[in-house]
């Protein structure tokens, strides 16, 4: 065997292993790999070897293992001193070793992931923390600077040495700020902001900020065979995404880009769906929206978008109480979308449609209120199941359209095969659906594909016109260029000019909204089945 028989029953937890295991790490690892990494930054060695890791001036997490094979030799020998340190004085444990392999590993990426999240209270909560725990900022100087921030992981040695950039902490500063650009650089340059929030603990690496290859597909809550290793790295995922969470507590950008000479943004709540349907999470989350609100109109922003869960008749009143709260204060304009979200579902229905069934939370849904509204008067019939929804929808038609409204007795008796769904829609439901149904949806979240013989439509999206640029990562499940309604409504309010808050129960004209932005180069989204 090549375990030794002492250490073929290893204890969970040894508080002396876990304690030497640090110190060794914090001595010999960090002061070895110190001088070897100043070593290597000579122009012998550097111009043979160290060279392939620096072709990443602007790095990413993948850089962090990016290195020739002899590097990684030498990396593999110094990481292996603490784990076998512990061996030999027989004070080993499962948590020393496998703490400090996922220590090396999550320290090393976030080293490379070339975005500052490490919030500015832990330093000033315990300030020798700083010669402790470098910061993704910190280590970015490394990779443009060359010749300053050898350190690991703990800056110690940079500060003993003399080898620290002096700009470390106003870099590390600037880099906290919401714009992530210079100080003196006006911060209303931004024109509209769309405001989204995480969906599950593994979105964040459909980020800009995340793996480029994941950013760049559809995000699926299935992962391909290629994909293995985010199953392997989903207890970590989960933890750490907790623990973000919980230190984290604002909004930061995900991506910039422009449209002719509008500028925008995507910023995004760091929390999840789950959080979102618990209601005592509520409160807590519309005060984190109210704050981006009323930081992106202290910035000057024309138009903040809410995307996703962030606007809603349970949360907020679909961003009407952001209104009540700041009355006659906000310059910004908020529009949660629904005239848009509205009028690519009206226009995503077949030429020859006569009658659909309307299914979900229906009346507490904006769009699905707007949409049944529109297809009443348009002549076609809208069928729906449940009576509540029927006599609620019935006193938001005009009378005269109110006969197209009609109230089905069963699934059966109506066989449609235009479904328009909530995300709520279940698996029993689509199952009672004709072959050849084709699901429409008109929330933000998709409904599950459980039917091999029927069609799913994306849910509300367009596809975006040439001119707008830096568009290189997917938004959460639609696919590449391609940008959901809720997004698109923003741009085309301020576009426009709307001196309207298209929130509460205000809307568009969905006729108009459609006409405006495809008069700005957006383009319909046919449906892929």
């Amino acid at each position: 065997m090549l375990i030794p028989p002492s250490y073929s029953n290893l204890r969970f937890w040894r508080s002396d292993g876990v304690i030497l295991t640090i110190l060794v790490h914090m001595g010999p690892v960090e002061f070895l790999y110190y001088w070897f990494h100043r070593a290597l930054h000579h122009h012998y060695l550097y111009s043979r070897y160290h060279s392939h890791h620096h072709s990443s001036v602007v790095t990413e997490p993948i850089t962090s293992v990016i290195h020739p094979f002899a590097e990684h030799i030498v990396y593999f020998l110094l990481f292996a001193i603490p784990l076998v340190t512990t061996m030999v004085l027989k004070n080993a444990s499962i948590a020393s070793f496998v703490g400090y392999i996922i220590y090396v590993d999550f320290m090393n990426n976030m080293g490379h992931c070339n975005f500052e999240f490490i919030p500015m209270w832990l330093f000033t909560v315990f300030p020798p923390l700083k010669f402790l725990m470098y910061t993704p900022s910190y280590h970015s100087l490394h990779h443009t600077q060359f010749r300053t921030n050898y350190s690991l992981f703990m800056p110690i040695y940079d500060y003993i040495y003399g080898t620290i950039d002096r700009s470390s902490d106003s870099v590390y500063e600037k880099s906290l700020k919401r714009s992530g650009e210079e100080e003196e650089e006006s911060a209303d340059d931004v024109d509209v902001v769309h405001l989204t929030h995480l969906t599950t603990p593994e979105s964040i690496y459909h980020l800009r900020i995340g793996f480029a290859s994941l950013a760049s597909k559809p995000h699926r809550y299935t992962y391909t065979l290629s994909q293995w290793y985010l199953q392997l790295l989903w207890p970590f995922t989960a933890s750490c995404s907790v623990l973000v969470s919980w230190i984290y507590g604002r909004t930061f950008v995900s991506e910039s880009n422009t449209l002719d000479k509008l500028k925008l943004q995507t910023w995004v709540v760091p929390r999840y769906i789950v959080q979102y349907n618990l209601p005592w999470r509520r409160e807590a989350i519309n005060s984190l929206i109210e704050e981006a609100i009323l930081e992106a109109d202290a910035k000057g922003v024309k138009v903040i978008s809410l995307g996703l869960l962030n606007q809603g008749e349970e949360l907020n009143r679909n961003g009407e109480i952001y209104l009540e709260r700041q009355p006659n204060k906000l310059k910004i304009k908020v529009v949660d979308g629904s005239s848009l979200a509205a009028a690519v579902v009206v226009n995503s229905l077949p030429k020859t449609t006569a009658h659909v069934l309307l299914r979900g939370t229906v009346t507490a849904n904006k769009v699905a209120n707007a949409v049944a509204s529109s297809l009443c008067q348009m002549g076609i019939k809208v069928a729906t199941i449940c009576k509540d929804d029927y006599e609620k929808l019935k006193l938001r038609i005009p009378v005269e359209a109110q006969h197209n409204l009609v109230l089905s007795t069963s699934y059966a008796a109506h066989k449609t095969k235009i479904w328009l769904v909530g995300d709520d829609l279940t698996g029993k439901e689509q199952a009672r659906a004709p072959k050849g149904t084709i699901f429409i949806p008109y929330t933000q979240i998709p409904p599950r594909k459980l039917r091999k013989d029927c069609f799913y439509h994306s849910t509300p999206a367009m596809i975006i016109p040439p001119s707008l640029s830096n568009m290189h990562s997917c938004e959460n499940w639609l696919g590449r260029r391609v940008m959901s309604a809720w997004r698109i409504a923003g741009i085309i309010h301020a576009l426009e000019g709307w001196d309207l808050n298209e929130c509460g129960q205000t809307m568009c004209d969905i006729h108009q909204v459609w006409h405006a932005s495809l008069r700005h180069g957006f383009r319909p989204l046919f449906p892929v089945a």
